[in-house]
C-alpha cells in the first residue's frame, strides 16, 4: 500500500524540475498545473483532504489563472511607430511601405522565438515618437523620417534584433537611461 505513495510523492521533485528547466512559460505553467494537481493528491492519499482542496483551488486553479495573465500581459514589445506609417501599410502600390511590413514581418518572426508578441502603438510625428521612448510608454521605437532606423531603450532588444535581423539597411541604436541607477 505505501509502495505507491511513495511513487507518487517521487513525482514532485520530478515536476519541480521540469516546472525550472522549461524556456516556454506557457509550458512552465501546464507543468506547474500538474505539479499543483500531484500535490493534492499526495495530500489526499495521506488524509489531509482539506489541504488537498485548498492546494487544488488556490494553488492551482487560481495561481495557474494568474500566472497565465501576467505571462499574457509581460511577454509584449511595444513598438512605437508613425501612424501614417501604419495607415498605408496596405498600400502594395508604395515600395516603402512594402519595406516596413516586410520589417515588421521580420521582427514579428524574431521576437516570436522569445515568446513575445510586437504590438504596434502609432504616433502622430516623430517628436512624440521620441518622446514615448524616453516615458518609458513603449520599448522601441521604428522612426521612417530616419533611414530604417529601429532605436530601443532596452539592451537585450537591442541583442536579438542585432543578431537576427536580416536585412542589412536597418540601423540599430540603443538609449541609456539618463542616470542609470535608478532604482526598477
Amino acid at each position: 500500500m505505501d509502495s505507491y505513495v511513495y511513487a507518487i510523492a517521487a513525482l514532485l521533485p520530478l515536476t519541480a524540475v521540469m516546472v525550472v528547466l522549461q524556456t516556454n512559460p506557457y509550458r512552465a505553467l501546464v507543468v506547474r498545473g500538474i505539479l499543483g494537481a500531484i500535490a493534492a493528491l499526495v495530500y489526499t492519499v495521506l488524509g489531509a483532504a482539506d489541504v488537498a482542496l485548498t492546494e487544488a483551488l488556490v494553488g492551482t486553479l487560481l495561481a495557474i489563472t494568474l500566472y497565465a495573465i501576467a505571462v499574457r500581459s509581460s511577454l509584449v514589445l511595444r513598438l512605437g511607430v508613425l501612424k501614417d506609417d501604419v495607415e498605408t501599410a496596405g498600400d502594395p502600390s508604395s515600395d516603402r511601405i512594402s519595406s516596413f511590413q516586410q520589417l515588421m514581418q521580420d521582427l514579428r518572426t524574431i521576437f516570436h522565438k522569445y515568446h513575445l508578441r510586437v504590438e504596434l502603438v502609432s504616433y502622430l510625428d516623430p517628436k512624440s515618437l521620441q518622446q514615448g521612448l524616453i516615458d518609458k510608454e513603449i520599448h522601441a521605437i521604428c522612426d521612417r523620417s530616419q533611414p530604417d532606423c529601429i532605436t530601443t531603450r532596452l539592451r537585450r532588444v537591442y541583442e536579438i534584433v542585432q543578431a537576427e535581423l536580416p536585412s542589412a539597411e536597418i540601423l540599430l541604436k540603443s538609449i541609456e537611461p539618463a542616470n542609470s541607477k535608478e532604482a526598477h
